[in-house]
């Protein structure tokens, strides 16, 4: 049987990967050459304490505030663009704090899953790639800070995250000895793991190809054909590839591709950038989340750090803006006095975009227009984090065979 994934991201070659090993005949199409997509400069996480979604009641009123303000940590690029629109129009009805509520029990159960299956790859000899169960910080630095953390704590605590621990700036410093840190406290997130996302691609990468999967590179996908209810051939600008399932993990082009089929996912771009420095005099033992800076910093691979942040919602044609790696790299620096950074030049900035859902939640599921097509994209800021698992379902889903946990919350045609 014949599986055609459309995305070469860390979505795509864990679908590839348990796909293939389910025994399908497995390509991956992608438009770019796989080699420095979203995948590769985020920070790393692997993280349960991530179950709340992007789409949050707060996030609305601070987004406003900060759409004049070209370095804030959410911007939304002002346009006239009705998929824009028709998108923020539903991000804005779906941040409640019920559906908040609803959203952290699936978040949890898929980035556990998601774990758990990374955590298998490390002992297969082929992969190798820095992986580390030690946790991860949020830090705050103001009583509005300190208020959210002990509410955060309190809900991790009720769905199953009990060792989550509120700690006092002494405690927190203690973590961080090599530098001082301007803060009143942090949560520790012990469930938490990071490793190096280049080095999880680069393996992901070699793999396949080592087990036969065909990659088309460089290809543009313009179209598809049918046979009634079923997907039969993906066109693209080099080739005609047949298929018997497709799978569409393109990121954030993923609503355009999804358009050629007239299959309707609200979705929109959501750029961020990172820096990494390798042999850095500046040292942190634990990954950390800056809560007012929206900053996420993280030690990898032994001898390099990487800051990263922002969520941009904008084209996928808008020019980056170094404004935003200034804002980034400022943030950093109010919650550690002694880092000094310069602002490198963009051509030494990551960047890249993250596919954000209208509600924080992924679009993991069939179609309901077409029998043969599963969706798997959406995932904002956690694609790395729920890779593995994304991946995994994706193939239980096409075996027909029973899922391993409860997918409804993330079903691709719950706007519809």
């Amino acid at each position: 049987m014949k599986v055609v994934i459309i995305g070469g991201g860390i979505i795509g070659l864990c679908s590839a990967f348990y796909l293939q090993e389910s025994g399908y005949e497995v390509t991956i199409i992608d438009q770019t050459d796989l080699l420095n997509n979203c995948s590769y400069g985020n920070a790393g996480y692997v993280c349960p304490s991530h179950f709340i979604p992007l789409a949050t009641p707060g996030i609305v009123k601070q987004g406003l505030k900060w759409m004049l303000n070209s370095k804030s940590p959410f911007y939304v690029q002002p346009r006239l663009d009705m998929s824009l629109i028709d998108w923020g129009l539903k991000f804005i009805k779906s941040a409640t704090a019920e559906k908040v509520d609803r959203a952290a029990i699936p978040l949890r159960d898929i980035a556990i899953y998601s774990q758990s299956l990374y955590e298998a790859l490390t002992k297969l000899p082929q992969f190798n790639f820095a992986y580390e169960h030690k946790g991860l910080l949020e830090i705050f630095q103001t009583p509005t800070g300190a208020e959210h953390a002990e509410h955060t704590v309190k809900k991790a605590h009720q769905i199953g995250l009990n060792d989550t621990a509120l700690l006092s700036f002494e405690e927190l410093q203690a973590l961080e000895p090599q530098t001082t840190i301007n803060a009143l406290g942090a949560i520790h997130f012990k469930c938490d793991a990071h490793l190096y996302p280049n080095k999880l691609m680069e393996q992901l990468l070699a793999h396949l190809k080592n087990v036969g999967v065909k990659f088309h590179t460089s290809e543009t996908v313009i179209g598809f054909e049918h046979k009634e209810a079923n997907i039969t051939k993906v066109k693209t600008n080099k080739s005609v590839i047949d298929t018997d399932t497709v799978v569409i993990a393109a990121g954030s082009w993923s609503r355009e591709l999804a358009e050629l089929m007239d299959v309707k996912i609200p979705l929109m771009p959501g750029r961020g950038y990172s820096v990494t420095l390798e042999d850095s005099p500046h040292k942190i033992n634990y990954p950390s989340v800056l809560i007012e800076g929206r900053v996420a910093l993280t030690p990898m691979d032994g001898n390099k750090i990487r800051f990263g942040g922002t969520m941009e919602i904008t084209s996928t044609k808008t020019p980056p803006r170094l404004a935003r790696v200034e804002g980034l790299l400022g943030a950093v620096k109010q919650f550690y006095p002694e880092f000094e950074i310069p602002v490198p030049s963009i051509d030494k900035v990551w960047w890249g975009y993250r596919p954000c859902s209208a509600d924080g939640l992924p679009y993991i599921g069939r179609s309901n227009k077409w029998k043969n097509v599963v969706i798997a994209t959406g995932h904002s800021m956690l694609g790395l984090s729920l890779g593995a698992g994304t991946g995994k379902l994706v193939t239980q889903i096409i075996n027909e065979t029973p899922l391993l946990m409860n997918i409804e919350p993330f079903n691709p045609n719950r706007f519809n």
